[in-house]
């Protein structure tokens, strides 16, 4: 699933292509991908809208518009595309939206990502819930260390809670916590007061990190079989389950938390 460094990446190049142009029409081909909206709805909400802002919130990509918002979650495989002229054929798209000088696509084959409409960012519930974004300049440590004092949930599911810490995800909460030397089945609030910001330094280290390598080479939402640059080279742990730890010689463990797959190294993360 994109976390918030593949959508930063997604969002700057996207930003250029879009900005400032008019929705002219909306074509809804798969509904599923617009509920609870119906197609005509959306269409009537959209046209005419002119595209102000492009921006994310946590793991969403965010188009502020002239009346409205309209936000994309990608879940596991979403996307989105830019034709200059028809869709090639073959091409999986779920929604179409005609501006001014490209055509805008909404991809999710699985059918699990959605593209919604709301009033705003407060009248919008899955974004108002939201906790602190790891991006952000509220994004301090004071801040991670409020949220972690106050929780009793292993460390590594109290990063992915996205009500409390916007932004990350299975992959990056492993990887700051392998940078960090720290168990992901820790109590938060059995943390150290030397264990904390060295927490926080590796949550931004990781996510700039990650952030440089989605960036580049850049999105390229022209080419249909597009996908973000390959991770392999700056993970850690992260689905290296029996390889050695890059860091002790270690043997990388995969255990199971809340119903998804933890990554870490026994031997140097206490």
């Amino acid at each position: 699933m994109p976390e918030a460094p593949e959508v930063e990446a997604v969002v700057r190049a996207f930003r250029p292509i879009v900005l400032g142009q008019t929705i002219r029409r909306a074509r809804v081909i798969h509904p599923i991908a617009v509920k609870p909206h119906a197609p005509a709805t959306l269409a009537k909400l959209l046209r005419g809208n002119r595209i102000e802002e492009v921006t994310r919130v946590g793991k969403y990509l965010v188009l502020r518009l002239a009346r409205g918002i309209l936000t994309f979650h990608f879940k596991f495989d979403g996307q989105v595309l830019i034709f200059d002229a028809a869709v090639p054929r073959g091409v999986h798209v779920d929604v179409l939206l005609t501006l001014n000088k490209v055509t805008l696509g909404f991809v999710d084959p699985r059918h699990l990502g959605r593209m919604n409409w709301h009033e705003s960012v407060e009248a919008t519930p899955s974004l108002n819930k939201l906790g602190v974004d790891i991006f952000s300049i509220e994004f301090t440590l004071g801040a991670l260390v409020s949220i972690l004092e106050t929780s009793r949930l292993p460390v590594k599911l109290l990063l992915t809670e996205q009500t409390k810490i916007a932004g990350l995800g299975n992959i990056y909460s492993s990887e700051a916590l392998w940078l960090a030397r720290l168990n992901p089945r820790r109590r938060a609030n059995h943390l150290t007061s030397v264990e904390m910001p060295r927490l926080h330094k590796a949550i931004v280290s990781t996510a700039h990190r990650a952030l440089e390598c989605c960036s580049n080479p850049p999105p390229d939402f022209r080419n249909p079989e597009w996908w973000f640059s390959d991770l392999t080279p700056i993970l850690r742990v992260y689905g290296r389950e029996g390889l050695r730890c890059r860091r002790c010689g270690g043997t990388i463990k995969r255990i199971q938390q809340g119903g998804r797959s933890s990554f870490f190294c026994p031997r140097c993360q206490r």
